[in-house]
């Protein structure tokens, strides 16, 4: 492992776009937000996953610079039912929840049926322009039937969003930039086997990218193995920076200004 160092402190506010805050088992919400304001975090995203976190996640954000999402990931597709999908409906634009996610496919770990993400994914769609939320999208070997669902549906998603944690091939990357979606980078930019989604971030604008940790998963070098949380966010910013040939403050200033934009936040 490489030798750990301080945590940098830049001069300017950063958002972290996703995380997982009532996973982190390691340290308590107060101290993870104590420590992610002391770096320079000025609002954190944390994601629902399953119809069993709806609730908690609406519950985070009554701290102040905490925010969330509503929707149900694809490893619980098979949990989703008609009252999920009308809890996700009433609170999918309640104060401070900004995105319908976490949504999408995924054919690495196939915990549900194919045919059943399939169907999730476009009736959390469907909820996303219904309530013109932007979406956070996961998805995991599953290109093709992404493209082909978000294909359907991005037109009328007004607000677009996020494919979250990119690790796709590059003609997914290039169809969802076409399409106004932005792409989600963590701590896989850091990793020394992760080239594949180094040349995503080469092709993706910089008006189209946002940070973010998915804490607890994904810690950046150098402080893979521990728990991640959203004070780590500094280090995948000077990574897309060295990747992008940019300035730390440039990465800084955009990445900043698309998470704005993405969640409207003001």
């Amino acid at each position: 492992m490489s030798k750990k160092r301080e945590i940098p402190v830049f001069n300017q506010p950063i958002i972290e776009t996703h995380c997982h805050l009532d996973y982190l088992k390691d340290s308590e919400l107060n101290e993870v937000v104590c420590d992610a304001q002391a770096i320079g975090v000025e609002k954190i995203v944390t994601i629902a996953v399953s119809p069993d976190n709806l609730s908690t996640v609406r519950s985070l954000t009554q701290h102040d610079i905490i925010f969330g999402t509503q929707g149900v990931h694809p490893h619980d597709a098979e949990k989703f039912t008609p009252e999920t999908a009308q809890e996700i409906r009433e609170y999918g634009k309640a104060d401070k929840i900004v995105a319908i996610g976490e949504i999408g496919l995924d054919y690495f770990y196939d915990h549900a049926d194919r045919a059943v993400q399939r169907k999730v994914f476009e009736e959390q769609l469907a909820i996303a322009v219904e309530l013109n939320q932007p979406i956070v999208v996961h998805t995991r070997e599953a290109d093709a039937d992404t493209q082909a669902i978000l294909k359907n549906f991005a037109p009328q998603l007004k607000r677009k969003g996020v494919i979250h944690s990119f690790t796709s091939g590059l003609p997914l990357a290039e169809f969802c930039l076409e399409q106004g979606f932005m792409l989600g980078f963590n701590g896989i930019i850091t990793f020394n086997k992760a080239e594949n989604v180094r040349d995503v971030l080469r092709a993706t604008p910089i008006e189209q990218l946002v940070v973010e940790t998915d804490a607890p998963y994904l810690t950046p070098v150098p402080y893979r193995g521990k728990q991640n949380e959203s004070k780590y966010l500094p280090f995948i910013i000077e990574k897309i920076a060295e990747v992008k040939e940019l300035t730390v403050e440039q990465v800084l200033q955009y990445s900043y200004a698309n998470s704005n934009r993405l969640f409207d936040f003001t």
